[in-house]
């Protein structure tokens, strides 16, 4: 195998030349006398030739270079067809050049006998050497070396065209040439780079501003194109509507272009004072035109009843009645024309505040047909039939006032549970009321006097009854028997009733009084599991009295342990709207932050968390780390030094900030540590900011953080002097502690000062002498 190796790779041997005559031959084997064999060509004939073969060779290399130089000359005019053929000659050129020279032909023999030919085989076999066979050991191994072989002379063939055709191209990438600037080509060229990256920004900017204007006015013709056809069907609506027959609807359809234009005059004179339209949430006048007309509902509910059944529509009191009917009338007139017609709503959305469409929307509602219910004058019906009050009963039909009056008043109310407390005891009264007026029908039905059940006709009536309802309803006992069928069945019905209103009432006041005291209940439980866990631990009595100080003067001072607890339930418009309102103006003043986004502002005031500290309780203490800001809400704290914290420095009250250098101050060297103690003197309710969340709010404004960035290192060159100082006056006291001088040399070499030394045994020597 590797015999076969060396020769697909070694060179092509030259031929090998022909012995010279006198050259001796191997020594044959002893044979029979051969005839002499014809002479061999002489040597002049072999040069010639093998120049002629040379001379063939070089003619086909010029030619050859000669087609290189044209297929060059094709390929730069684009000629690249003749590529292949220049390749299969040169191939050809090549594989006759491995071809050894052929040897020259020895002259033709005389004919001879059939001895001297068999002489001269045997001579010619024995002068040349037959040509070993190859031999192969394993095909498979013959096989990949042939093709390793086979692929070696191809990539020498490519590499021979690439130094041959400085045009042809290698199937390795190419890396990119970088371009070699003089400074001055540089320059210009990053200022052309300049200019065309502000154009390039300048179209850019260009094309959103014209697509944004597009989009905008696009959405704004869309708009007006839905508001057209909003308009065009609610006026097709308004068409059908009015088109629909009167039978169709139970109450028929009224026009009040002729009421409109009659109050017109008085319309124009209202808008002097409550303008063209009301919120019916926010404006306190509405809200009191509200408990005007409650006053007047709770007028018929009350008495209209009572003159039913009592006898109170005597002659001298009739005048009176009908001229309170008559007031309290006109209050549910002056409601529905003047005040409900201007009650601005919600539509799509949007507030409503036209006049026009404020009108038309009460009166398409289910609102306005009940006001108009409760207005009909069946009054007038008392010119026929008697004065009665039956014929204002239609007047309970306004109990929505009531009930909207009822829901604003909380909305207003600071406390509002005492307007509910208020409002349960206002229905178990007028349970009773009427009970009374049914309890004196029924005595009047028995007849009066008759039983000792009944009403027996003396003192005042309506008190009387009342009395009788009272004991009824809520069980107390001890009143008369009843003996007839019809007073058993009154009494049974009114224990019922009693039991069944009475049980509610109570369940509703339980309520009321448990939303109320809700807070409180929460309070009382978090100090009483904390006092608990403080006696199971074994906590000293004086930390136990510290935390119960906390929880009762934080109560007292906001009504609440966390106020975090009542923020986080409101969308972040209400809380931003509550953090502003507080101290929004208190960030403003200071000085660090003077210069910074109103928007950051709010940003860190929502972030801001409530702290509580007790009288004397140290807020920071010199040394350590700064990670907080504190903005003083209500109280004062000092600034304290000295060695027992007795020398106060200085006092901050409500809106101070300290601590705020600390946020800006790097770790490094111990560069955010406190300088001074601050304590609070007396309780003291602070903000805190902590640097975490400085940094959040600051990746997002990033011209702030280099208002902030500039300003802190002003502060921090404004405390160099005395940093500067300080570093002086500790590294003066430091020189009296300086190490000790060496010994000199002179002392070192009588052994030192120690016990033992040299001069130790000379004063021990002086010493032995004066004794003696």
């Amino acid at each position: 195998m590797f015999s076969k190796l060396k020769q697909v790779f070694k060179a092509p041997e030259a031929p090998e030349a022909p012995k010279a005559a006198g050259t001796p031959a191997p020594a044959p084997a002893p044979a029979p006398a051969p005839t002499p064999a014809a002479a061999p060509p002489a040597k002049d004939e072999k040069k010639e030739e093998e120049k002629k073969d040379e001379e063939k060779r070089e003619e086909k290399k010029e030619e050859v270079k000669k087609e290189e130089v044209k297929t060059n000359e094709e390929k730069k005019d684009g000629k690249k067809e003749d590529k292949k053929k220049d390749e299969e000659k040169k191939e050809e050129v090549r594989k006759e050049e491995a071809k050894p020279a052929p040897a020259p032909e020895p002259p033709k023999p005389e004919a001879a006998t059939p001895a001297d030919a068999a002489n001269a085989d045997g001579e010619a076999t024995e002068g040349e050497p037959e040509k070993p066979k190859p031999i192969v050991i394993n095909r498979y191994s013959d096989d990949l070396l042939r093709e390793v072989a086979h692929r070696v002379r191809e990539r020498t063939k490519i590499y021979k065209e690439k130094v041959l055709d400085p045009f042809a191209s290698s199937p390795e990438h190419s890396p990119p040439v970088t371009p070699v600037y003089r400074v001055c080509d540089w320059i210009k060229k990053q200022e052309a780079d300049r200019i065309a990256k502000e154009e390039a920004e300048r179209k850019k900017k260009e094309d959103e501003a014209r697509k944004a204007a597009e989009k905008k006015e696009k959405e704004e013709k869309e708009k007006e194109k839905k508001e057209k056809e909003r308009k065009e069907q609610e006026e097709k609506k308004r068409e059908e509507e009015a088109n629909k027959p009167a039978e169709t609807s139970i109450i028929p359809k009224i026009s009040f272009a002729w009421l409109d234009k009659l109050l017109e005059p008085i319309e124009d004179k209202m808008d002097k004072y409550l303008g063209n339209t009301m919120d019916p949430f926010t404006d306190k006048r509405y809200i009191q035109w509200l408990a005007v007309v409650t006053v007047a509902y709770n007028y018929n509910v009350w008495l209209v009843p009572a003159r039913m059944c009592f006898p109170y529509h005597t002659p001298e009191l009739i005048p009176f009645w009908i001229l309170f009917d008559i007031l309290f009338d006109l209050i549910y007139i002056i409601d529905s024309i003047i005040f409900r017609q201007r009650l601005q709503f919600i539509k799509g959305g949007d507030v409503i505040k036209d006049r026009k469409q404020t009108k038309s929307n009460y009166r398409g509602s289910a609102h306005f047909k009940v006001d108009m219910i409760s207005m009909i004058p069946f009054d007038v019906l008392s010119l026929r039939f008697g004065f009665s009050s039956v014929f204002r009963i239609n007047r309970f039909a306004r109990v929505n006032c009531f009930n909207e009056f009822s829901d604003r008043l909380e909305s207003l109310m600071t406390k509002a549970y005492i307007w509910r407390v208020a409002r349960t005891i206002g229905y178990l009264l007028f349970l009773l009321h009427l009970n009374a007026c049914m309890y004196y029908v029924a005595s009047y039905y028995l007849g009066l006097a008759t039983s000792k059940w009944v009403y027996d006709g003396k003192g005042n009536a309506y008190l009387r009854c009342y009395y009788f309802a009272t004991r009824t309803l809520i069980n107390i006992g001890g009143l008369p028997e009843p003996t007839t069928v019809s007073e058993i069945t009154f009494q049974m019905v009114n224990f019922f009733v009693g039991v069944f209103v009475f049980s509610s009432l109570i369940g509703q006041m339980r309520d009321v009084i448990g939303a109320a005291t809700a807070g409180q209940t929460y309070f009382r439980a978090s100090m009483d599991g904390c006092v608990s866990y403080m006696h199971a631990n074994h906590i000293p009595k004086l930390v136990q009295q510290r935390v119960r100080t906390w929880y009762n003067y934080t109560w007292d001072a906001q009504g609440m342990l966390d106020e975090g607890e009542l923020l986080d339930k409101m969308p972040v418009v209400m809380r931003t709207a509550i953090a502003v309102d507080i101290n929004l103006a208190t960030f403003q003043k200071i000085d660090l932050f003077k210069g910074c986004e109103n928007q950051m502002l709010v940003d860190m005031l929502l972030r801001l968390k409530s702290i509580v500290y007790l009288p004397g309780d140290f807020v920071v203490k010199k040394g350590d780390i700064g990670k907080e800001m504190y903005i003083i809400k209500s109280g004062a704290v000092q600034v304290v030094g000295g060695p027992d914290n007795s020398i106060v420095f200085v006092t901050l009250k409500a809106g101070c900030v300290f601590g705020e250098i600390s946020l800006l101050q790097s770790s490094a060297n111990g560069g955010n540590r406190r300088t001074a103690n601050v304590k609070a003197h007396g309780f003291a309710n602070l903000f805190v900011l902590e640097k975490k969340d400085l940094f959040d709010i600051l990746v997002h404004y990033p011209e702030s953080q280099k208002v902030l960035a500039r300003k802190g290192k002003k502060l921090m060159r404004a405390k160099g002097p005395a940093a500067a100082k300080a570093e002086e006056d500790k590294k003066a006291a430091m020189t009296l502690f300086l190490r000790k001088p060496e010994t000199p040399k002179l002392l070192r070499a009588f052994g030192g000062w120690g016990k033992g030394s040299m001069l130790e045994k000379l004063k021990a020597a002086a010493a032995k002498e004066q004794q003696s």
